[in-house]
């Protein structure tokens, strides 16, 4: 139904041209105004308040990546955020990829997106780096050092345009290795597979590991897998050296054979650690490393406040302060392990 408008003026009974005249200037005024009202009304409704789009760039496809990008999802209703209604994301998948990180972020940048999040390692960053030196890009948190791999000048001031957190991969190497001891006591040698196209791996294998496994009295025997192909090679010469143990570091490669490597350690009847819950739930025996839920908090805090103003300058990027333990006790009774019921209690999820 059309509403219709009627404006009174008042006009003057005498035939006095002035008062003609002040009536003219009246009904001008009024009807300049009264269209400044209507425009007004009209263009405040033809432009919406502009909602805020995260560009989400993964390394990973959409099925692997799923639990984190849900995760934060969710994490980010917890702040007021819902998808749909007054935040909007654009997620660009690399399926394993490296060399489409750079396009992918160049096209994130070309839509104007309000905030990048890495959900990658260092050469998700960087590509992103590379890409704009003015949209804040948010870390996920993949187990680099990110003041080594020159991402931030420090993690109390990051600097530039990159924050968020970082997961200590590295760093819990050690303690993966002694739960990995607690889990099998009798444990005396380590298989561990990584991969020297990660520089993280190479020094955790060169440096870290060895330190620990001396102090637990084990044996490391390092294999580096380069590429999909590799496996063929390292699985049967594996099995020829018989160690006790498979350690399985965070890579791309090994996530991207994550079902090839659980399938050969169950044949083999090997207890394994891993970096992540995800490979755990999948058929691993263990593994530990940042509680990941909280992560995913702490990822959507870091957009909160960037989108409220705050710079990633200003904002230092985070060290995980809760971790969690995962057991498969399906897995250990398949190969044939019984967890010791003191490093039961200390996990944080068991899967029966």
């Amino acid at each position: 139904m059309t509403k219709t408008f009627s404006i009174r003026f008042p006009v003057s009974s005498s035939g006095n041209p002035k008062s003609k005249i002040q009536n003219r200037k009246l009904v001008g005024c009024v009807a300049l105004a009264f269209t400044f009202a209507i425009g007004g009304a009209v263009a405040g409704a033809q432009q919406p308040k502009k909602v805020p789009r995260i560009g989400y760039l993964s390394q990973l496809d959409p099925a692997r990546e799923s639990a984190r990008a849900e995760g934060i999802r969710l994490a980010l209703r917890e702040h007021g955020y819902i998808e749909g209604q007054n935040i909007a994301t654009e997620y660009r998948y690399a399926e394993g990829k490296p060399d489409r990180y750079p396009q992918l972020a160049a096209e994130l940048v070309r839509l104007k997106v309000d905030i990048i999040v890495a959900a990658g390692g260092a050469s998700v960053i960087r590509a992103a780096m590379n890409a704009t030196k003015t949209i804040p890009i948010v870390m996920t948190g993949q187990g680099i050092d990110p003041v080594g791999a020159g991402l931030v000048e420090s993690l109390a001031r990051p600097g530039g345009n990159v924050t968020g957190i970082t997961n200590l991969g590295r760093e819990l190497g050690g303690k993966r290795l002694e739960l990995l001891k607690e889990a099998v006591p009798k444990l005396a040698s380590v298989a561990v597979l990584y991969t020297t196209t990660g520089s993280g791996n190479v020094i955790e294998v060169k440096e870290g590991l060895p330190a620990a496994a001396r102090a637990l009295k084990l044996t490391l025997q390092p294999w580096d897998v380069r590429g999909t192909d590799d496996f063929e090679r390292v699985f049967p010469a594996l099995n020829k050296q018989r160690p006790d143990g498979l350690y399985v570091l965070g890579s791309l490669i090994m996530s991207a054979n994550q079902k090839r490597i659980i399938g050969f350690a169950l044949k083999s009847r090997l207890p394994s650690m891993y970096v992540t819950r995800e490979t755990v739930e999948a058929g691993g025996l263990m593994s530990y490393g940042a509680d990941q839920a909280e992560s995913y908090r702490r990822v959507a805090y870091y957009v909160d406040r960037i989108l409220k103003g705050a710079k990633p300058a200003d904002l230092p990027v985070e060290q995980p302060m809760k971790f969690e333990l995962v057991i498969n006790l399906k897995t250990a009774k398949q190969i044939g392990v019984t967890i010791p019921p003191e490093l039961l209690a200390r996990a944080t999820r068991i899967i029966k």
